[in-house]
């Protein structure tokens, strides 16, 4: 079953009715329409009535096709799914899986209402913000199952074998704006499997060792994807074959050179280093190609953040004005947050902590935080509301409290305390005061360590005037370091006796707005 079967194209799509239509299997799942049809079944868009009628896609493996190999396989498909879509957001969910009262095996996935990949590009070159957002979060699905899923104890890697455009669905996300997800692992190749199963994938986008029927590893996929990554550059594949045959792809992937990106766009003014890494995913054997996604991760991270600091100094430019393509849009203050990854020296867990990010030739203030994501979907429509204490002796220190507010059962108190005899204390309060306003960057517990997503921050004007004269206070301080743990004691003891107020305060000025 191809991937893009289960896709609802904004646009919409022409619905089949079956004599399926309204059956509800299991005692659970009721079938709708048919979201799509493929070689080795169909996907049905059905309420999940368990769940009070959440819409849902259930895949059937085709009658037709049923032997008891295809079937085995059909299963693996659904587990592999199902364990990686634990894993990463990156990659399809699947949420049940079973056999109807036919004995026809099926299983339940999450319903994604977007468009594929193919269908965002089509055929023409995407910008260039655009490319290394999808890139980004097409390598992390990969390498989620590249690093592997573990079965019966062990940890084996997963070969996806059918990367291309159709099998990348595009979705709305109210957290990443638009969120990418590889789909449809039919065929994919345990590392475990004892022998090879014979050519198996897409010809267009097949590795040379793939089209040969060899063993295959991760670098397989990485062929796959140097292909796709010059289709969504130029709107072109790299390769023409002779015949639109399997012998024909044979021929140019084993030997065919693949095109030059100026003699596909001469104006397209790509960052050469760029335009190494696709040619190098694209190379015939696989010991030249990046020995892992992690590889191209890093590498199309460098890249974009060179062009990002290269049009914060004004020192880019942009040939590709007549082609429509790559123009570079200088990047929002949310862009240059949303890119934030978590430090490596900090735990992964429910921490906040204050930090200071450059942005064109001024400092954003930004808090950093760590929650679980269902916290981060709860909270993440609503605004921030900031309270402060403060302390100015022995040693001046101010807590920064940022309140994610639902209801009075449904919050979350995140408490920062910021040493105002330190530089970055001290310059956070500044800017604060100069600009009323913070960004709160939000990261995932169970998810990788990019930022999921930013919400802006606001402080009255009242607030902002207290904050003024505390910092004019804590510059006229001669405190001294030996006293910073009784001042951050001091504010912790009062924070806890003055939580019921300022959970009231809060209550009460968010009454007053409605």
């Amino acid at each position: 079953m191809v991937a893009h079967l289960i896709i609802e194209r904004q646009g919409g799509i022409d619905r089949v009715r079956d004599e399926y239509y309204g059956r509800l299997l299991v005692q659970r799942y009721q079938l709708l329409e048919i979201a799509g049809k493929g070689s080795m079944g169909q996907v049905y868009q059905a309420k999940d009535t368990l769940l009070g009628g959440v819409i849902v896609a259930v895949k059937f493996l085709s009658r037709s096709k049923m032997t008891q190999r295809v079937r085995d396989r059909f299963m693996r498909e659904a587990t592999i799914s199902a364990l990686l879509g634990e894993q990463s957001i990156h990659i399809v969910k699947v949420r049940d899986y079973g056999v109807d009262d036919e004995e026809m095996p099926f299983y339940v996935m999450e319903y994604l209402k977007g468009s594929s990949l193919k269908d965002v590009m089509q055929n023409k070159p995407m910008p260039l913000p655009k490319f290394f957002s999808f890139m980004r979060q097409i390598c992390l699905g990969l390498q989620c199952a590249h690093d592997g899923i573990e079965i019966d104890g062990n940890v084996t890697q997963v070969v996806h074998r059918d990367i291309k455009p159709s099998n990348i669905i595009v979705v709305k996300d109210a957290t990443l704006g638009e969120l990418v997800k590889v789909l449809d692992f039919g065929i994919a190749l345990l590392k475990s499997d004892e022998s090879p199963t014979g050519f198996m994938g897409t010809p267009a986008y097949c590795s040379p060792e793939q089209m040969d029927g060899k063993t295959l590893d991760n670098r397989a996929d990485i062929y796959s994807l140097g292909i796709m990554m010059f289709q969504m550059l130029t709107g072109e594949l790299p390769l023409k074959p002779k015949a639109s045959s399997f012998e024909g792809w044979f021929q140019s992937h084993h030997y065919q050179t693949p095109k030059l990106f100026s003699e596909v766009r001469a104006k397209l003014d790509l960052p050469q280093g760029l335009i190494d890494v696709v040619n190098q995913c694209m190379a015939k054997t696989a010991q030249q190609r990046p020995s892992s996604v992690t590889e191209i991760l890093k590498s199309l991270e460098q890249i974009e953040q060179t062009l990002v600091r290269g049009l914060s100094s004004g020192t880019a430019h942009d040939n590709g004005r007549e082609s429509g393509a790559h123009q570079h849009t200088p990047p929002t203050a949310e862009d240059i947050c949303r890119r934030s990854t978590w430090p490596k020296d900090k735990p992964r867990a429910e921490i906040v902590f204050p930090q200071l990010i450059q942005y064109e030739n001024t400092e954003l203030v930004t808090m950093w935080i760590m929650l679980a994501g269902a916290d981060i979907d709860k909270y993440k429509h609503n605004k921030p509301h900031s309270q402060f204490l403060f302390v100015g002796s022995p040693h001046p220190m101010l807590l920064w409290l940022t309140t994610l507010y639902q209801n009075e059962q449904q919050h979350r108190m995140l408490p920062c305390y910021l040493d105002l005899k330190k530089p970055l204390g001290e310059k956070i309060l500044q800017i604060l005061t100069q600009t009323s306003s913070y960004r709160l960057v939000l990261f995932s517990l169970e998810g990788d360590e990019h930022c999921v997503w930013t919400i802006d921050g606001e402080i009255p004007s009242r607030k902002v005037q207290l904050l003024k004269e505390w910092l004019s206070e804590s510059q006229n301080s001669s405190a001294t370091p030996s006293q910073i743990k009784e001042s951050k004691r001091s504010l912790k003891e009062e924070f806890e006796s003055l939580k019921p107020k300022l959970l009231a305060s809060l209550q009460r000025q968010i009454s007053k707005k409605k």
